[in-house]
């Protein structure tokens, strides 16, 4: 029986799933390994490190979907091949994997909100159309880095509710010239930025909180579901962890765009297991 090693990565971290036909045996997590991000030789040392020791069957096949992917895909399938040499590896962007986690086999409109997000068309095979997400800083609307930058941009700039700014300062203690030195000196300012956003759902019950939330969402939605052909025509899910934290919004808003009740995945590597199982 096939032995297959499953993942799903986004910027901040990676989940896998090991299984042998349709039985799960072990569950691994690492940081992201978005290539952007890291070299094939760090990618190769956590994985020989946090995943191979483990792994005592041979593995026929790899599926690995995440961020990054698209144009520098070698990194990471050149440190699976040379770790797994006698499995086929396949990497996939995060967008596919979404798709299939959420669709499996049928089309729909998949979306993720997470450390970054994105939206695209999926026909029930491939990624038909898609809106550039164009990272933290000229989209990723509505995604964890985005609040991050808002929060942060509001508390400096004392737009920030006064009993909420003690909140956050009392929270995270933030120094501007550290903050600075993290967004524009360090790697990983998404990652970064995306920390913050936990504030937003620990607080939604102030109005501050829960309009910014709903103001991101809508411009997610404008600026990239509806400018899909014929979005509305088709089913809509979401993966990541903003979705899923903020799933009642997400479904609130969804649905007065004229959608019906959208399916909403926190990982999507549950929904990429059911996949490559049947």
């Amino acid at each position: 029986m096939k032995v297959k090693l499953i993942a799903d990565s986004g910027s901040t971290k990676a989940d896998w799933k090991l299984i042998s036909g349709s039985t799960e045996i072990k569950s691994f997590q690492t940081k992201g390994m978005n290539p952007y991000f890291r070299t094939r030789e760090d990618v190769t040392q956590e994985l020989s490190e946090k995943i191979l020791p483990d792994i005592t069957q041979e593995v026929s096949e790899i599926f690995f979907y995440g961020a990054g992917v698209v144009n520098q895909a070698n990194i990471v399938k050149e440190a699976l091949s040379r770790l797994f040499p006698a499995a086929n590896v396949e990497t996939h962007s995060d967008v596919l994997g979404a798709s299939r986690a959420l669709f499996g086999r049928n089309a729909g409109i998949a979306c993720t909100l997470g450390t970054g997000s994105n939206a695209c068309f999926y026909d029930g095979m491939n990624v038909a159309e898609k809106v550039p997400p164009l990272g933290f800083i000229l989209g990723d609307e509505c995604s964890g880095s985005a609040f991050g930058k808002k929060l942060l941009g509001d508390y400096f700039k004392r737009i920030m509710p006064s009993d909420l700014r003690i909140l956050f300062e009392q929270e995270f203690s933030p120094v501007l010239v550290d903050v600075l030195d993290q967004v524009y000196r360090m790697e990983r300012p998404n990652r970064y930025l995306a920390a913050f956003a936990p504030f937003l759902s620990a607080h939604i019950q102030e109005l501050y909180c829960r309009e910014m939330v709903e103001k991101s969402f809508k411009e997610f939605f404008e600026r990239n579901v509806l400018t899909l052909p014929l979005a509305s025509s088709h089913s809509i899910g979401f993966v990541g962890s903003v979705a899923h934290y903020f799933r009642d919004i997400v479904t609130e808003q969804t649905e007065a765009f004229g959608f019906k009740k959208p399916i909403i995945l926190k990982e999507p590597v549950t929904g990429l297991v059911t996949y490559h199982k049947n």
